[in-house]
């Protein structure tokens, strides 16, 4: 997380700053946090906040992710309390349904993450590097919801890349760059149904994954495929950076005709690894 922009000041001296100065980055989080409070209750949106626990009859998208990686270095305890803090978090979200014109608010719906509610200290990225804190890991409840939604008709209204790419790939089943990241409550995912069809969201764990799908009150006209273009590393002085673009494609779903292809976003974030030799190259002078 970054403190407010200021043109004077450098971003990398902004990051020395609250590192400096944690005081001034806890006002700064408290300070936004409050903004978007009072954004939220001035604003017009209508969020999506019914359940229903009986699964709506037609399965829009389903999607699995693993629980326990080796990434890196990375402490696998951490990893287990993410589990556990997936496990608090999925009953705000899964069986909630988005109906025509209402918005979904991933951080409206979780809630704050704190100790009282049983939260635990999971892997969480932030200020360029990867740390313990309490309620870490729910980055891939929301990469989940997200990579659904990009295989549906929602309109994705707000999105945050993460700020860096800390580990390298293992067994990547989605193109790099198509998560969301979340911190409560400013750096949110929001997605608006522009549709006259009602959606539901499902999530569940087994022992070695996380499940979640995405179903509707009526069959969708189209299908979606998503994909990545022009994905490369980059190196810039002593750092490296990895870059590429999401598109998809929309499909007719009965007969599967090619309708159009989509971009979604471009993507370029600084990498702590040292990439593969394959596919990396220098920038553009």
């Amino acid at each position: 997380m970054n403190l407010p922009k200021s043109p004077a000041v450098p971003t990398r001296a902004r990051r020395r700053l609250s590192e400096l100065h944690p005081l001034l980055y806890t006002l700064a989080v408290s300070l936004k946090r409050t903004r978007r409070h009072i954004e939220g209750y001035l604003g017009g949106e209508r969020w999506c906040s019914q359940y229903d626990a009986t699964p709506l009859p037609f399965r829009v998208k389903r999607h699995s992710s693993r629980l326990l990686k080796q990434l890196g270095q990375s402490e696998m305890w951490l990893q287990h309390n993410k589990v556990r803090n997936l496990a608090i978090a999925i009953p705000r979200l899964t069986d909630v349904l988005l109906r025509p014109g209402e918005t979904f608010s991933f951080c409206r719906l979780v809630g704050r993450p704190t100790r009282r509610k049983g939260y635990v200290e999971g892997m969480e990225l932030s200020q360029g590097r990867v740390r313990p804190g309490v309620g870490g890991g729910l980055c891939q409840l929301s990469n989940m919801i997200h990579w659904l939604a990009l295989h549906s008709p929602l309109t994705v209204t707000e999105r945050s890349n993460h700020s860096f790419d800390p580990f390298p790939d293992q067994n990547r089943s989605i193109p790099f760059g198509s998560g969301a990241a979340i911190f409560y409550n400013y750096v949110d995912l929001r997605l608006r149904n522009d549709t006259a069809t009602t959606l539901q969201f499902r999530f569940w764990l087994t022992d070695r994954e996380l499940w979640g799908e995405l179903r509707s009150n009526a069959e969708l006209e189209h299908t979606y495929t998503v994909f990545e273009r022009h994905h490369r590393f980059e190196q810039r002085g002593g750092d490296w950076y990895r870059h590429n673009e999401l598109w998809r494609r929309v499909m007719l779903r009965r007969g599967g005709a090619l309708v159009r292809e989509e971009f979604i976003k471009e993507n370029h974030a600084r990498v702590l690894y040292t990439p593969p030799a394959e596919g990396t190259r220098e920038p553009p002078l």
